[in-house]
C-alpha cells in the first residue's frame, strides 16, 4: 500500500511552482515508495483530472515534470540496490537522469561512498536535492555527463524509451567499465558492450495504469 504523508508539510518552493506551470491544481506530497524506506516528494495518486483543459493536457505531454513521478525502472532499479548493497557499497556512483533522485538516493543508503545525481534538467537537480533531504542523505550535482570524472558505478533507469538517447551506451562507457541500465520500454538493445541479466517487476508510483508490460523492467550490465 502507498503511505501518504500530510502534503502541505513543507513542500519545496522552487518545485511546487514548477508543477503548477504544467499542472496548475495540483499539488506535491511525500510519498513512502513500496519495499524500501526511501520516501518521495511527488504528484497525489489522486489529481483532479476533471480540471485538465486541452493546453494543460498538451503541456503534459511536451514538458513532463519527470520528478513528479517515481518510474517504474527507477523504483525497480532502487528496490534492487538495496537488495544487493554490494553493487555500490563503498563506491563512486553517477546516477544518470536522476529525475527525482530515487536511484541516487538508494545507492546512497546502500552504503555508497559518493552518490552523483546528473540531469540536464535544473528542476530534476532540485527534486533530487528536496528528497535527498527528506532521506537524510547528501548527494552531488551535476548538470552534463560530459563533465563527470571516472566513477566507479553508473546507473541509468528509464532513459532508452527514446532511440535518440541510445548513443548514450557508449558514452557511458567512457566515464566507467561498469554500468547498469534499467528499463521498462526495451526489452532488448543489441549491443555489442551490454547483457541483459533479468528482469523485475515494478510499477510507476504514484499508479500510472499503465499496460502491463511497463511494469516489467529489464536490467542490462556492460560486459567487463
Amino acid at each position: 500500500m502507498l503511505h501518504v504523508e500530510n502534503p502541505s508539510v513543507n513542500i519545496p518552493n522552487v518545485l511546487q511552482a514548477a508543477l503548477h506551470n504544467v499542472i496548475p491544481n495540483s499539488t506535491l506530497m511525500v510519498q513512502q515508495l513500496p519495499k524500501t524506506p526511501i520516501k518521495l516528494w511527488l504528484i497525489p495518486p489522486v489529481f483532479p483530472t476533471e480540471r485538465l483543459d486541452d493546453e494543460v493536457i498538451r503541456q503534459i505531454w511536451e514538458n513532463t515534470p519527470y520528478w513528479i513521478f517515481c518510474w517504474a525502472s527507477g523504483l525497480a532499479m532502487a528496490q534492487w540496490l538495496l537488495e544487493h548493497p554490494e553493487q555500490v557499497q563503498g563506491k563512486t556512483v553517477l546516477d544518470f537522469g536522476s529525475g527525482s533522485g530515487v536511484v541516487a538516493i538508494a545507492a546512497k543508503l546502500a552504503g555508497a561512498k559518493r552518490v552523483i545525481c546528473c540531469d540536464i534538467d535544473p528542476i530534476s537537480l532540485a527534486a533530487c536535492h528536496a528528497n535527498a533531504q527528506l532521506n537524510a542523505v547528501e548527494l552531488e550535482y551535476l548538470d552534463d555527463l560530459y563533465r563527470a570524472e571516472p566513477v566507479d558505478v553508473l546507473l541509468a533507469a528509464d532513459v532508452l524509451y527514446d532511440q535518440c538517447n541510445r548513443f548514450f551506451l557508449d558514452d557511458f562507457l567512457k566515464i566507467t567499465q561498469n554500468v547498469w541500465v534499467a528499463d521498462s520500454r526495451v526489452r532488448h538493445f543489441d549491443h555489442p558492450n551490454y547483457v541483459k541479466m533479468m528482469e523485475k517487476q515494478a510499477t510507476t508510483w504514484p499508479d500510472l495504469d499503465e499496460a502491463k508490460e511497463f511494469n516489467l523492467v529489464s536490467f542490462y550490465r556492460s560486459l567487463p
